[in-house]
C-alpha cells in the first residue's frame, strides 16, 4: 500500500508541470542544450559560419552584376538561417530522443512545454548571433544595398531562424533516425523555397501555386525582406509579414509540444 501511494504521488508530481510553463525549468533546459553545443564545434560552425559563407559565395558569383545580389541577397539573408536552424535543431532534438535523454528528462518534474521552450530559447540565442553575423556581413562588408533600416533586416532574419528552429523541433517527432530528419528537408523546406517568390514573383505563378504560396510562412519572410529593400520606413505590409512569420513559429512550437513523445518508435 505504501509503495502504491508513493507511485501515485510520483506520477502526480511528474505530470503536474506538464501543462504549465515554468521559467526556471525552461532556462535550465536551455543552459543544458547550450553546454552540449559548446562541446560540438562542428555544429557551432554550421550554425554561425555557413550562412555567412553562402552569402560571400553569392556576392562573388554575381560580382559582375551587383544589382542582382541586391535583389536576391536580402531574401537569402532570411532563407539561409531558416535552413541551417531547421537542420541542426531537428537532428539535435532527434538525438535526444534516440539516446534516451528525452525519456529521462520527461520522467523528472519537467513538462513538455518546459522542454520545447528550453530548446527554443537555446537555439533562439544562437539564432540571434547567427542573424547578426549574417546581416552585418551582408550590409557592411558585402555592400548589400537596402533602402530601409538594416535593423529591420536583422529582425526578419531572426524570425526566420526561429521559424527554422520551430520546424526542426516539430519534424523531429516524426523521424526515427538522423537520416530521416534530413529527408524531411525536401518535404518541408524545398517547396517553400520554390514558391516563396525568390525565383519569380508569386503573382506570376499558376493560381493554384500562388494560393499554396500564400499559406507558406517563407513567402512572408521574403515579402518582409523585400519591403525593407524598397521602403525607407516600416510599412503596414512589413508589419503584417513579420507577424505572420512570428505567429507561424509560435504555432509550430505549440504543435511540437503536443507531439512530443518519450520514445521514437
Amino acid at each position: 500500500m505504501t509503495t502504491q501511494q508513493a507511485t501515485t504521488q510520483q506520477a502526480a508530481t511528474t505530470a503536474a508541470p506538464a501543462s504549465v510553463l515554468n521559467l526556471s525549468r525552461t532556462t535550465a533546459t536551455a543552459a543544458r542544450v547550450l553546454r552540449q553545443l559548446r562541446h560540438d564545434p562542428r555544429t557551432i560552425a554550421l550554425l554561425l559560419l555557413i550562412p555567412c559563407l553562402m552569402l560571400v559565395l553569392l556576392r562573388y558569383v554575381f560580382d559582375g552584376s551587383p544589382g542582382t545580389f541586391d535583389s536576391i541577397g536580402a531574401s537569402l539573408l532570411g532563407i539561409f538561417p531558416l535552413i541551417t536552424m531547421f537542420l541542426v535543431t531537428s537532428i539535435a532534438t532527434l538525438r535526444e530522443r534516440t539516446s534516451g535523454t528525452l525519456e529521462r528528462l520527461l520522467a523528472m518534474p519537467l513538462g513538455k512545454a518546459d522542454l520545447i521552450a528550453g530548446y527554443a530559447l537555446a537555439f533562439g540565442i544562437l539564432a540571434v548571433i547567427q542573424s547578426a553575423l549574417a546581416t552585418g556581413l551582408a550590409v557592411w562588408f558585402l555592400g548589400l544595398d537596402v533602402t530601409g533600416s538594416p535593423w529591420l533586416l536583422l529582425l526578419v532574419a531572426l524570425l526566420d531562424a526561429l521559424l527554422g528552429t520551430a520546424l526542426g523541433l516539430f519534424v523531429s517527432a516524426f523521424a526515427a533516425s538522423e537520416f530521416q530528419a534530413v529527408q524531411f528537408m525536401p518535404a518541408v523546406i524545398f517547396p517553400q523555397l520554390l514558391l516563396c517568390g525568390l525565383f519569380t514573383p508569386r503573382s506570376d505563378m499558376h493560381p493554384v501555386l500562388e494560393a499554396v504560396s500564400d499559406a507558406l510562412p517563407m513567402s512572408y519572410a521574403v515579402d518582409g525582406m523585400n519591403e525593407v529593400l524598397h521602403h525607407t520606413d516600416m510599412t503596414t505590409a512589413f508589419v503584417r509579414d513579420i507577424l505572420i512569420v512570428a505567429g507561424c513559429a509560435l504555432l509550430v512550437l505549440i504543435l511540437g509540444a503536443a507531439t512530443l513523445k518519450r520514445r521514437t518508435a
